[in-house]
């Protein structure tokens, strides 16, 4: 089954079955995305890691319809009506739609109209009818006439009913109604009378229509949430008349009474049954592409958040803004450990700036602080104006750092664990200050529907979008690699082949033990075996290690080739890893064998010239426009400097330092025809923008990023 699997994901993704084949086969070897696109290039052919979950995505799709497939198969057998040709039909389709339309006639139902009709004997009236042979239809309905069956003409309504869903349960007829869904369907949403007011942020969908094929994903899933708040109505539809004569024209045969009977019966049919069945089908698939979208968007936002730039080791001081309940002030050393806390009230009502300035001088002094993260929320920026005007001791650095989720880490579980004699201002200014030194390793203990960079997370299938997120988490936090022994367990727990309770147990031994003093160690945690130290090794650095490849990408299955690169050259392994003209003397070809191919050999020696390092990109200071403060001091035509702070298919929005978001529509990023937004900006990218209109009541900002030259 699995060779069936790897060919069609291999049509479906374009990629070459042997590959496919061969990434399913690790899979279930219980290798992660991670390991796979990094350690077993030789083995995928180098697929990364996009094309892996791809593949792994489409494999579990595949196992669940084969689940169903058996479901099915057995339902029918039950019903004794399987026949070999019914089973061969079932087995060999692999369209989950075509699955259902092939199930639909013996699928199990409730009470329908047809079905009360053919315990009334109704069903024989129904063939002649649709036959559409009989002239005589009144006369031979009589003969239908019994106890529960009262009159001619309700025998023939019996017989319609039945009809109807023959029409409904056609696999060709709903192939038909489908085509035509697909080419001419309209989505409309109408705000339900008398929610005008409460509505007022949906207006733009108070009488909204266009084709469905059209439709983006942000306004599908605008409507949707529109639906759900009960303020919008929002149906698909083609043109009914062009269906109901596409289907007679299909069922009805001449012009006699049998054929009237029979085009009532399809109206009725498509009208009750089948539109509304394909219109929730349509509604369904048109809602998943439209999630697809937006998840794919939300985690390639969280992939860029994630892999900020970082600080680094700095003694840092957090600044949770406030004005009336102060200024929270934490003092982190260079781990992210709390060395003080306090409050300052420098805004109003208190306006203490003189005693508050000399407090934030006093800490810079005594606890060495090489730079200060303020949160970006409310008072934010009066909070980094009254902080680089205060005479240091030191050159310091400033930073304005997105605080969105800190409040959720605050109130969390793992913040209360962390810090349980602190309150959640205090646990607030921590993540403030974490964050600037390292993005990653913070923001992986806030659940990233939290973060800020998404949008309708809350309208898309969840479990779906978690385990996108999940994935993204995963992927970004193996890509930077990770310090066992500074680690938090919440990092950790992404370490590909580790999970909660293994990264516990590391956090747990290297309490009890002290530091690892090499990767070998790893196997002595508790419940960690040969096959999760083969997933986690690669990703777990040891900087203070005796072999420097310990903090290294390069896996301990590779050692063996390095030292042996070392025999040759006759040095040692920290020798050839400082020089770098001795690893330009290998030979790689030499090193090549069964299980390691040129691109371990090319990554590893990639590696060797700089191991243990960073791949992200080095911190930037910005600042804001020190005269817009507020919305009031927008004007159009203002070229001001922005930070892009989330990313939607249909542009982006800008943070400008005031408290609302300006747009940038993906028409006003270039002068040029942009499909994808990313294409131009990306999350926490340095811009400059142009106001191009204000909108106050609505709170609405847009922005240009042409023409911005000052």
């Amino acid at each position: 089954m699995i060779t069936v699997y790897s060919n069609l994901i291999s049509k479906g993704l374009d990629i070459p079955s042997r590959q496919v084949l061969k990434t399913i086969g690790l899979i279930e070897e219980g290798a992660t995305i991670p390991f796979i696109s990094r350690y077993r290039k030789e083995v995928t052919g180098g697929l990364d890691e996009v094309a892996v979950g791809d593949i792994k995505q489409q494999y579990e799709k595949f196992c669940e319809l084969s689940k169903r497939k058996e479901t099915i198969l057995k339902s029918i057998e039950e019903q004794e009506k399987l026949t070999p040709e019914l089973r061969k039909r079932v087995e060999e389709c692999w369209d989950s739609t075509e699955l259902e339309d092939i199930y639909l006639p013996y699928k199990p139902k409730r009470q329908t109209r047809a079905e009360i009709a053919r315990k009334k004997g109704l069903e024989p009236l129904a063939k002649i009818l649709i036959a559409q042979n009989e002239r005589d239809v009144q006369n031979r309905a009589l003969s239908f006439v019994t106890d529960e069956v009262k009159t001619a003409a309700d025998a023939l309504q019996g017989a319609r009913d039945i009809i109807a869903e023959w029409v409904n349960e056609d696999e060709n007829t709903r192939n038909t109604v489908r085509n035509i869904f697909n080419r001419e369907a309209i989505i409309s949403s109408k705000i339900i009378k008398g929610k005008e007011e409460a509505a007022a942020k949906y207006r733009d969908y108070f009488d909204f229509s266009e084709p469905l094929s059209r439709c983006s994903s942000h306004r599908l899933l605008a409507m949707r949430r529109g639906e759900a708040e009960e303020f919008l109505r929002v149906s698909i539809s083609p043109d009914d008349e062009y269906c109901v004569e596409s289907l007679s024209r299909r069922y009805v045969k001449g012009r006699t009474a049998a054929s009237e009977q029979v085009e009532m019966a399809v109206k009725d049919g498509y009208k009750r049954l089948l539109k509304p069945s394909i219109e929730t089908e349509f509604a369904s698939l048109s809602k998943e592409k439209a999630d697809e979208q937006a998840i794919r968007v939300f985690a390639e936002n969280l992939r860029q958040l994630l892999l900020a730039p970082p600080l680094g080791q700095k003694r840092v001081l957090g600044v949770d803004p406030g004005y009336r309940t102060g200024c929270k002030l934490v003092c982190l050393d260079a781990q992210g450990n709390l060395l003080h806390n306090e409050t300052i009230y420098p805004h109003p009502p208190q306006n203490d700036k003189s005693k508050a300035a000399a407090k934030l001088a006093s800490l810079v002094h005594s606890y060495d602080i090489d730079a200060i993260a303020i949160g970006n929320g409310t008072a934010g920026r009066e909070t980094e104006y009254f902080v680089t005007n205060i005479r240091y001791d030191r050159k310091l650095q400033v930073f304005v750092v997105s605080e969105d989720g800190a409040s959720v880490y605050s109130a969390s579980k793992i913040a209360r664990d962390e810090f349980p004699e602190y309150d959640v201002t205090v646990r607030g200014a921590v993540s403030i200050g974490r964050r600037l030194m390292d993005p990653l390793a913070e923001l992986v203990k806030i659940d990233p529907k939290s973060i800020g960079v998404g949008q309708y997370q809350h309208d898309v299938e969840q479990g779906k979008l978690k385990k996108s997120l999940d994935q993204t988490v995963e992927n970004c936090v193996n890509q930077v690699g990770v310090n066992v022994n500074t680690a938090s367990k919440h990092l950790l727990t992404y370490v590909s082949g580790l999970g909660p309770a293994l990264a516990q147990n590391i956090v747990d031994y290297r309490a009890e033990k002290g530091p690892f003093k090499s990767r070998k160690e790893l196997k002595k945690v508790p419940k960690l075996g040969d096959k999760t130290f083969e997933q986690c090794a690669g990703f777990l650095r040891i900087p203070d290690a005796e072999n420097p490849l310990d903090n290294s990408a390069v896996h301990p299955e590779s050692y063996c080739v390095i030292e042996s690169m070392a025999k040759e050259l006759n040095c040692s392994v920290l020798e050839m890893v400082a020089d770098k003209e001795l690893k330009h003397k290998i030979k790689l070809e030499k090193y090549v064998s069964e299980k390691v191919g040129m691109p371990t050999l090319l990554d590893i020696m990639e590696e060797l010239d700089k191991p243990g390092r960073d791949p992200r990109k080095g911190i930037q200071i910005f600042e804001f426009d020190q005269s817009v403060r507020t919305i009031d001091d927008l004007k159009e035509g203002l070229i001001l400097p922005g930070i892009v702070n989330n990313i939607t298919n249909f542009g982006c929005f800008v943070d400008i330092g005031i408290k609302e978001k300006g747009l940038v529509h993906i028409s006003e990023m270039a002068d040029r025809f942009v499909s994808d937004p990313t294409e131009v900006v990306s999350i926490h990218q340095h811009i400059k923008v142009k106001v191009m209109s204000v909108d106050k009541e609505r709170k609405r900002v847009q922005l240009t990023m042409k023409n911005t030259e000052l």
